[in-house]
Parts: structure tokens; sequence; C-alpha cells
């Protein structure tokens, strides 16, 4: 493990756009936040890690119970390893890669307390999705630097020049770095991002039950540009929070001085929980109840951005088709594979959520 910062060791996180080595993810099973015993979610997984495996190696982890039906149901081109977790949400356990202009790998093990610890955190014990980063860098024999910060890969967005987006929402969160103020979080993620800037916005996406993570919300598209989820309806909560990081994006500059343009994305929905996917959730003390009414933080922002493809969530909705085509503007290079979404989305996030690129040094 590495004692000193990726910063000092000329390291830093490249755009999600780079090339990648691959990518990683974590089967669903948990019956106390997947309904159904985790079977849909499970065909929705499928349906991400094929996709995504059109332009790059997927691995996919797997509890050993789990691990015969993994097998059984992806194709032969994703491998399949057996690690412990507690849930499936690999963006926010798995480790965030760096590299160094040798193309040499690194990665960063930030802690995970499950999005708030005992304070507000989703679900209790989180030791297994705590070990997963470690883990990971083991199988990839790629050198570890264990931040001393609680943060989840979803949290953050980088241009790979030296600009991170994140939410104040997020990062001032009372539980996870209550004694560190902005600037002091700031100063971590420049240090183990190896960034320059940070721009913080002031909340992410209405509802998001991981205090309002900006991979759900903001996310760069190109180095000086941004898309941002939207509505157009004043009543709606949503339209304060997006005009709110409108209006920072529109005063900032970047790490390198330029200006940010903004492609706004409208929201799809608004999207609830059905009486019936809220009776096939197991109601367990500790964990978020999934109710039948309550509102769910959809989203178009929360895609992956691959080798040679987007991976876009969608939900049978009214702006699907208009999320379809402004990706097409934004990634020409890429072709625009949508997927069906709500089933993550019960979950409580999407494809972004559940996946982690491992980048290609340059």
């Amino acid at each position: 493990m590495n004692d000193s910062t990726p910063k000092q060791d000329g390291f830093h996180m490249p755009a999600e756009w780079a090339p990648h080595q691959g990518c990683w993810m974590i089967w669903p099973e948990r019956p106390d936040n997947w309904r159904m015993g985790g079977k849909p979610a499970q065909d929705a997984f499928v349906a991400v890690a094929e996709a995504i495996s059109r332009g790059e190696p997927v691995t996919m982890v797997v509890s050993a119970a789990q691990f015969a039906n993994a097998r059984h149901r992806l194709s032969e081109r994703i491998r399949v390893v057996e690690i412990s977790s507690n849930d499936s949400w690999m963006r926010d356990v798995g480790p965030t890669f760096v590299v160094n202009e040798d193309g040499e790998l690194r990665g960063v093990d930030w802690i995970f307390n499950a999005w708030g610890g005992l304070v507000d955190g989703l679900y209790f014990p989180w030791d297994l999705d705590d070990a997963v980063a470690q883990k990971v860098l083991e199988i990839e024999q790629v050198p570890r630097y264990r931040a001393p910060l609680v943060l989840e890969g979803g949290a953050i967005d980088v241009d790979g020049e030296g600009t991170v987006i994140a939410t104040a929402e997020t990062m001032l969160s009372k539980g996870r770095n209550p004694d560190l103020s902005q600037e002091e979080i700031a100063t971590y993620l420049r240090d183990y991002l190896g960034a320059d800037k940070v721009i913080f916005l002031p909340y992410g996406v209405y509802n998001d039950e991981t205090n309002g993570h900006t991979d759900n919300f903001c996310r760069f598209v190109a180095p000086g540009r941004v898309m941002l989820t939207w509505t157009d309806d004043a009543d709606d909560p949503q339209w304060e929070r997006s005009n709110a990081a409108l209006e920072v994006l529109r005063n900032e500059r970047d790490a390198r001085g330029r200006e940010i343009e903004v492609v706004k994305i409208h929201q799809p929905g608004p999207i609830y929980i059905t009486e019936a996917e809220s009776r096939g959730v197991d109601p367990v003390d500790g964990t978020l109840p999934r109710l039948a009414g309550d509102r769910l933080a959809g989203s178009y922002i929360n895609s992956y951005i691959g080798n040679g493809v987007v991976v876009l969530p969608v939900f049978d909705d009214p702006h699907d088709a208009a999320a379809v085509t402004a990706y097409r503007e934004m990634f020409p290079d890429r072709e625009i594979l949508t997927v069906p979404g709500r089933e993550i989305l019960l979950g409580g996030g999407n494809v972004h959520c559940i996946t982690q690129q491992q980048p290609k040094g340059p």
C-alpha cells in the first residue's frame, strides 16, 4: 500500500471516455433491496454487462451462493469471479483507478460506510463492501492507496484534465466526514484524484438516497462540457436543484480556465414505486424500506461511457427519445445502447452506479 498520494506520485483519474482495459460489476441478490430475490435485477445487470462487453472486457463479481447462477446467465465473454459483498454497487465500493504518463495503473480505495454509516446509511453491516476495492486491486495486481476519506465513486466526476465535480449535499452530509470542512474535503479530492480544481454543486437529484451523488445528476461528457438533469416543471422539487447547479456552472471555469457548456437532459417521470414492486422486496430492520408511492431518483445522466459504446438507461417514458437524441449528439463516435433502467432504479441507482471502469494508461 502506498503511503503517499496519487498527485504526489504523478497519477490522476482519467475521464470516463478515455480508453478502458475493462469494466467491473457486482451481481445483485440482496432480497431486502432487490425485489423477487433479485431475479428481475439480475436480468437488467446481464443486459448492462453484455452491452458493455461489446467494447471492453467485463468482470462480474459474485458471491459463492450465486456463482453458478451468474455463470449460467452471462455469456462466456464475461469473466465471473467470487468476491463477498453486502450489495451490488461497484461504482461506490470499487476502486477509483488512476494512471500516470508512463501508462502505469494504481487504485484508490476510499472508506465506504453505506452512504452515511449509522447516521443515515442505507444498510448495516457494510464491512464486506468496504473490502471490495482492495480485493479487486489484488486480483489485478494494481498498487493501492487507502484514502483517509469516506467517499463513494458515484460522488465524484472528472474531466481528466484537472477538474472534479461533486455535490455539497453528498460531501458535507453528516454521516460521511463530519469533522472536515468543504475545503479540507476538496484538498483530499485533489490529492487522491490528481486534480487541480473541485466544483461543488449545491444539490443532486431530488430524493436520491445517496444524498445527491453527482453521477445521477451532473457529469462531464467532454472537457468544458457537462450534462445536467433538468425539468421544465417549476413546481417539481427538482427544478430548484437543477437551477442552482446551472447557476454555479455558468459562473465557474474548469481547471484550465474554460467556460462550462451545459447540456440539459430532461428527467424521466417522475417515477414512483408501485404496490406490486414494494411487495416484492423483503422488509428487514436496518435497511431502507421500498414503499409504494415513494418517488425514485430517475435520471438519464446515470449512464456508462465505454469503449465504442454508451449504455443508457431508459424507462418507457415520453422523455426517452429526447435523451437518446441528446446522447447521440454528445457522443457521435460511440454507439448508444439503451437498457431497461427501472429495475436498477428500484434498487436505488442505475447503470453508472453498478459499473466501474478500469482505464488503460495513456
